[in-house]
């Protein structure tokens, strides 16, 4: 009892800790948070998170900035920008793109739902309307774009972070359009040939409709401001060393962002503000995120204490290994192996034959679906024909899921808390849980049985098939992180490797899958510590197959982009 007593001890600290962190950072000096919906074009209801800067009201307007995240994020990854912005007097309204976060589907309509969030903030009456600024990362700024080219005298300048000009989704930019723009595009994002029309980012200076966009036919100089600010021509490049990703956690990035607003709108009540401090909310949240797995853990070893849930209980120990020998090396290589080694191919499977629809109405979801269910199939079809002891397992698949749901309802009620408490949810950087809205309820109910076939085929695979009877609770979740994660991991190292010393990946034609798959690492080592937990606690498989197909499921769903309404 004390063991779980001290991980619930551990669990409820973190988050609390994590949070008020969070909390503190991202209304430091005294700036409202306030979580709005409202409406955009042909009815649909978009949402942002508005911050307040301290004294900010109807008499005593301030400097307003729409800031926008990239495609499959939500409206928290800008939250480094929204809150250095904030606390130098901006009013910053964060908006969740259409078909993301809370915001109405479906993804890349009405402009993204830049235009109706420009009205928006221009609407506010804290905000002074003839000094305001776009910001928008990746497909953020083709949604500030978007609002450029709807209300063009609606705004004075725009930084563009780790975006362009064109692309197919925005208009080409011209010497006199935009309005006084930066482009902040990464020495190593994994977008250039896309976005700018050269093969690295650290070569984007040369750019051709970089040029074009600067009015000059010479490479562009990194940090010279070109044009005038009064005209709305002002143009400046900066190229810091980060990749695509990584401005949303860049001390660089937003700093050039500051320099910018500061420099082509006027009225901030800056405060004298110079040092960030948004690192520390993603620490905090980080904590939260940390906290929150061990919720789940002291949460299960607690219910499974109940009398009901009694006969689920461990009683005998089974391993189908004795120790590692070279079956069981070939098997755990081919499990780490397989699934990095069909992840591009499946992807791309699904994008042309599993598209969006009515049922399962994310694009992005329905591909990570037809890889797990690839790999669940492959892994288990390995595991009949390479071997180690056949075990006698208790199912009780019933007592399980109840367990499970139990188990995932504690943990939801959590997030639900800490949202209401204090408008963080639980991540780092692009990776987070978050509460579902009711459309995504929907959609995880729809999703939840596909994906609870995968983990059941997975964690039978991983715990009936590679369990070894000499490993310690240790060593066994370690080996199981490692067989999940692990490939991953060593891919991801090469892939970025290359990137760090060419300027390329090594599959220069799948950005957009290798930056997904970055969020595989994490969530694949979650679900191998949740599921060799569970192992233990009830000598079967199915508690961490429930518990992970709830949890994954979830963490899905809130995260993707819903493409069809």
């Amino acid at each position: 009892m004390r063991k779980i007593k001290n991980l619930w001890v551990i669990a409820v600290a973190l988050i609390l800790f994590g949070s008020a962190i969070a909390h503190w950072v991202q209304t430091s000096g005294g700036i409202s948070i306030k979580d709005l919906r409202f409406s955009g074009a042909g009815g649909q209801t978009l949402s942002a998170l508005l911050y307040v800067p301290p004294g900010v009201t109807a008499d005593n307007p301030a400097p307003g900035i729409l800031a926008v995240h990239g495609y499959i994020n939500s409206r928290e990854v800008q939250s480094p920008f929204a809150i250095e912005l904030a606390r130098r007097g901006y009013v910053v309204l964060s908006l969740d793109q259409s078909g993301h976060g809370y915001s109405d589907g479906p993804a890349f309509s009405n402009g993204f739902g830049g235009p109706a969030a420009l009205r928006y903030l221009r609407s506010l009456d804290i905000v002074d309307e003839n000094n305001i600024g776009l910001e928008g990362h990746s497909m953020g700024g083709w949604t500030v774009l978007a609002a450029a080219a709807a209300m063009p005298d609606a705004y004075q300048s725009m930084v563009l972070q780790g975006s362009s000009t064109g692309s197919g989704f925005a208009a080409e930019g011209r010497p006199d359009w935009p309005r006084n723009v930066s482009v902040v595009f990464a020495q190593y994002d994994e977008f250039a040939p896309t976005m700018w029309g050269v093969a690295e980012g650290r070569q984007v200076a040369s750019s051709e409709k970089l040029q074009t966009l600067f009015g000059v036919s010479a490479p562009v100089q990194e940090g010279r401001v070109y044009g005038s600010v009064p005209a709305g021509t002002a143009r400046v490049l900066h190229n810091p060393s980060v990749t695509h990703p990584g401005n949303h956690i860049s001390h660089t990035a937003v700093s050039h962002t500051l320099d910018w607003f500061a420099l082509t709108l006027d009225g901030a009540n800056d405060p004298g503000v110079r040092v960030q401090i948004w690192f520390f909310k993603e620490l905090g949240t980080l904590m939260a995120l940390i906290g929150i797995v061990l919720f789940v853990l002291a949460a299960s070893r607690q219910l499974i204490q109940l009398p009901a849930f009694v006969s689920l209980r461990a009683s005998v120990r089974q391993s189908a290994w004795d120790a590692r020998e070279r079956k069981w090396w070939g098997l755990a290589l081919a499990g780490a192996v397989i699934p990095v080694a069909s992840f591009y191919p499946v992807f791309s499977l699904g994008a042309a034959f599993f598209p969006a629809n009515a049922l399962l109405p994310q694009s992005i979801s329905n591909q990570v679906l037809l890889w797990a269910l690839f790999n669940g199939l492959v892994l288990s079809l390995l595991g009949i024909w390479v071997k180690g002891r056949v075990l006698s397992l208790k199912a009780m698949p019933g007592l399980n899921l109840l367990l499970a749901i139990m188990v995932v309802a504690a943990t939801y009620m959590v997030v639900l808390a800490v949202d209401f408490l204090f408008k963080t949810d639980f991540r780092f950087w692009f990776v987070g849980l978050k509460r579902m809205n009711l459309d995504q309820f929907k959609s995880f109910l729809a999703y939840l049985p596909f994906f609870a076939v995968f983990f059941v085929l997975l964690g039978r695979s991983l715990h009936t098939g590679l369990s070894v009877g000499a490993d310690t609770a240790s060593r066994e979740r370690w080996s199981n992180v490692a067989v999940l994660a692990g490939g991953f991991f060593v891919f991801l190292a090469l892939q970025y490797a290359s990137l760090f010393m060419t300027g390329r990946l090594l599959t220069p034609g799948e950005p957009l899958n290798t930056i997904v798959m970055i969020q595989f690492v994490p969530l694949l080592a979650i679900v191998a510590v949740i599921s060799s937990w569970c192992w233990r606690l009830t000598g079967h498989y199915l508690l961490g197959a429930w518990i992970n197909a709830l949890l994954v499921t979830w963490y899905i769903v809130a995260g993707q982009a819903t493409h069809v309404v």
